[in-house]
């Protein structure tokens, strides 16, 4: 066989063999498409709450005055079964009796249970957990919200939350910390990869509670500067993300159909 005859098959081997190896490449799978954008309109909000931009992320803001609203943390309907989703809880109840604002108010176990400390209405139905574990809860610093028996309100430290012993009306844990005595949790970088949708609740003092829920993805380390530098919260807890909700009075404004534990209900005063 010539050598020019011997070149010719070799190119048609390799075109084939090409050929074979490209249909066989691994392939990327698609990007998902990204999440529409939440539009929410200023008349769907309460009056405690308002829209607010913070290192480009808009976020709702919601300042509550405990001299004039109360808050109840909720998770089990009449008939002792948990909610299951923030809709559901909203729309159990007759229109007259449903708060003006409601948030997922911490993480839960499979069964929709709290994870650590939960106490609604002076009785306490999941311990403190001080253990160590993996997942946003065990971040620690993680801590503890809650509103005493003489009606104020604070956020500590687990360790000492469980030092102190306050006599609470409420109280619910979770974690991490966002921010502590005035300082960023220390294990957060400045502006971290992972964005999602948070919420959170920070206190100002011991009359004013501040809920946010962001309407964007937004990374743990600006979520917590939110609350320190743009809402002045000496400290200020994480609830969760990903499954993060929020509900005026008369609709689900953010989420409300992925499963939820406890549940933080704003009621006005009469």
């Amino acid at each position: 066989m010539s050598s020019r005859i011997i070149i010719a098959v070799s190119f048609v081997v390799l075109a084939i063999l090409g050929g074979i190896f490209w249909f066989m490449r691994p392939v990327s799978p698609p990007k998902p498409a990204p999440n529409p954008p939440i539009n929410i309109s200023d008349g769907d909000l309460p009056d405690i709450c308002r829209k607010m931009t913070f290192e480009d992320v808009d976020s709702i803001v919601c300042e509550i005055d405990l001299r004039s609203h109360r808050i109840d943390l909720v998770r089990t309907g009449t008939d002792g079964e948990p909610y299951g989703s923030l809709k559901t809880f909203m729309e159990s109840r007759l229109l007259d009796t449903r708060p003006i604002l409601a948030m997922n108010a911490g993480m839960y176990e499979k069964d929709l249970s709290p994870v650590g400390l939960y106490v609604e209405d002076g009785k306490e139905t999941s311990e403190l957990q001080t253990d160590d574990g993996d997942g946003n809860f065990y971040m620690k610093p993680n801590g503890v919200f809650f509103i005493g028996k003489d009606g104020s309100a604070g956020i500590l430290e687990t360790a000492a939350f469980d030092a102190a012993k306050p006599d609470v009306r409420i109280a619910t844990q979770s974690g991490p910390m966002l921010v502590i005595n005035g300082q960023v949790h220390p294990r957060f970088e400045p502006n971290g990869t992972s964005r999602l949708i948070r919420n959170a609740v920070g206190v100002r003092d011991a009359n004013t509670v501040i809920l946010a829920i962001s309407i964007e993805p937004v990374s743990l380390g600006s979520f917590a500067r939110l609350f320190r530098d743009g809402l002045n919260c000496a400290n200020a807890l994480f609830l969760d993300g990903t499954i993060s909700a929020v509900a005026n009075n008369r609709k689900t404004l953010i989420g409300g159909i992925d499963p939820v534990g406890p549940i933080l209900a704003v009621f006005a005063k009469k």
